[in-house]
């Protein structure tokens, strides 16, 4: 016999974490990896994009004057290392926050209620810290994600080398930018994270978020990715200057701040924001909101299949 259904929020399993993480990965792989090369190369152009035709040499590099069809290839590089990048980050990142969550519940008691005041508000900002703690822990992923940019801004770095040449070459070379990337990482997920559940506290009125419907879902992403994006903007942009670099420039990121503020002003920290809100920005909304409505599918499946699996052996004996 099945035990009663419990009455609090629904907690999903660990397997069907990663599945609907993974499959998230894997569309927005499909659908935005053109996108992300076009907001990567926009934000490492160095000069002032004002004609259409600076406009096209900074997006398609070396193949600006070719034929259509080798422009749209050319927004295809690092296709590998972005497979493996993006896929990793989403399953890691989408299923990691809810364990950690679980894990800030299970063993802070009500340290966040006391802390915010409110129940509600203390449950978003747990899930909003979870996010930022999953956040930090991503630059384990970090040689991926700096293979992925070079290969997409800077395909001159590798100078006909495989994969493990270069991280022969270079090994810690690839974890150039951690405390950057950490840096940005930290209150772009703990915005992500919060401003979604924030709107799903607050708008929706849902105390298990799990229970958000797909349109739901849809837009406490929006709300999540738009807050992300702006408040990780100036780092994002250090970040993105570290990694695309030759392997051998030893410039480092208190150097390019500084070139940046005499060369280009302080704007230059929010190049290619707003392309990134357009393009960056569905990518995320995608994802995010594809992972939390396949979660709980998932978790319905598996346990309604081990639920099968457990009645028909039952009737068995």
């Amino acid at each position: 016999m099945s035990p009663p259904p419990s009455t609090g929020p629904r907690k999903e399993g660990n397997i069907a974490r990663f599945a609907g993480a993974g499959s998230a990965g894997v569309l927005e792989l499909a659908l935005f990896h053109p996108v992300d090369t076009i907001s990567k190369r926009l934000m490492s152009n160095k000069t002032k994009v004002i004609t259409l035709s600076a406009f096209n040499t900074a997006i398609f590099k070396g193949e600006a004057q070719a034929t259509v069809g080798r422009k749209l290839l050319s927004l295809f590089p690092g296709f590998g290392y972005a497979a493996g990048y993006k896929i990793l980050q989403r399953i890691y990142k989408y299923s990691g926050q809810p364990i950690v969550k679980d894990y800030l519940a299970a063993n802070t008691g009500d340290f966040f209620e006391r802390m915010c005041g409110s129940k509600g508000t203390g449950k978003a900002v747990m899930y909003a810290t979870a996010g930022s703690l999953v956040g930090i822990g991503e630059i384990v992923l970090l040689p991926l994600d700096v293979l992925k940019i070079k290969r997409q801004t800077n395909p001159e770095a590798f100078r006909g080398r495989g994969l493990l040449k270069i991280v022969s070459d270079e090994k810690w070379n690839l974890y150039r930018g951690w405390g950057w990337t950490a840096a940005r990482n930290a209150p772009g997920s703990f915005a992500l994270f919060g401003g979604s559940a924030f709107t799903k506290e607050y708008v929706f009125g849902l105390s298990d978020y799990s229970g958000a419907t797909w349109f739901q879902n849809f837009v406490a992403s929006i709300s999540g990715a738009a807050a992300s994006l702006t408040v990780s903007a100036p780092l994002d942009v250090i970040k993105t200057r570290i990694q695309n670099r030759d392997f051998n420039d030893p410039k480092s990121g208190t150097q390019i701040i500084s070139e940046m503020l005499k060369n280009e002003g302080a704007t230059a920290f929010f190049k290619g924001l707003t392309p990134k809100l357009l393009t960056a920005g569905p990518k995320l909304v995608f994802s995010f909101t594809v992972a939390q409505s396949l979660i709980p599918i998932f978790d319905k499946l598996i346990k309604g299949e081990a639920d099968t699996l457990a009645d028909a052996s039952t009737l068995a004996k």
